[in-house]
C-alpha cells in the first residue's frame, strides 16, 4: 500500500498524539447540611408519650382499695355499672 497524501497523515499522527485536555470537576456547592425541625405539636405529642410512660398501667391504690372492699363483702357494683364501664369507649350505633 502506498500513501501520498503525507501531510494528511503527518495532521492525523498530530491530532492523535495530543492529550486530551480534560474536563475539571464542576465545583460542589457548600451545602450547611441537612437539619430538621419538630413542629411544636410534635414536640407537645412527645411530652405527653413521655408523661404517660411515667404512668404506671395499674393504679395500686385503687387496686388495693377494691381488693379490700370485695374481702369485707362491702363491695357491690351494681349491673348498670357494670355495663356502662364495659361499653364506655364503644359508640352506639343508630338505626
Amino acid at each position: 500500500m502506498k500513501i501520498t497524501n503525507l501531510i494528511g497523515v503527518q495532521n492525523a499522527y498530530k491530532a492523535y498524539g495530543k492529550s486530551v485536555k480534560k474536563t475539571e470537576a464542576p465545583e460542589k456547592p457548600t451545602a450547611a447540611g441537612d437539619k430538621f425541625e419538630i413542629s411544636d405539636a410534635a414536640r407537645d405529642i412527645q411530652i405527653a408519650r413521655k408523661a404517660l410512660s411515667d404512668v404506671p398501667d395499674i393504679r395500686a391504690d385503687k387496686l388495693n382499695e377494691i381488693k379490700v372492699l370485695m374481702s369485707s363483702g362491702n363491695y357491690k357494683p351494681s349491673a348498670e355499672d357494670i355495663v356502662d364501664k364495659l361499653f364506655s369507649g364503644i359508640e352506639a350505633k343508630k338505626y
